[in-house]
């Protein structure tokens, strides 16, 4: 199931719990009924998939538009969460460019 987006193994065990499904099987062995119950469950008490990328995008958009410190960050594609970019960032910042005159 983790491979649905929004459930981990944690969230997973407790859809296994709450079904009464062994957590041990393996889903291509579960039965079209045992499916369907793991289907409603998730539909009535999670978020994933699209709605929860939706949701993400949302907020990050409602930051942008606050024009808080982490909206800031988000609009010029640095790092959020504090971390360092005088060095490393290169993830979020892209492939070095060069700057003309640098050199020694």
């Amino acid at each position: 199931m983790t491979y649905i987006t929004g459930i981990g193994p944690a969230i997973a065990e407790q859809i296994c719990e709450a079904t009464n499904i062994d957590r041990a099987r393996r889903v291509n062995d579960l039965s079209d009924a045992e499916i369907l119950t793991i289907r409603e469950f998730i539909d009535a008490n999670l978020t994933v998939e699209g709605d929860l990328r939706r949701e993400t995008q949302m907020n990050i958009k409602r930051l942008m538009d606050l024009g808080c410190y982490r909206g800031l960050r988000h609009r010029r594609n640095l790092p959020v969460r504090g971390q360092r970019t005088h060095t490393n960032a290169r993830t979020r910042k892209g492939p070095a460019k060069a700057i003309a005159g640098k050199k020694k």
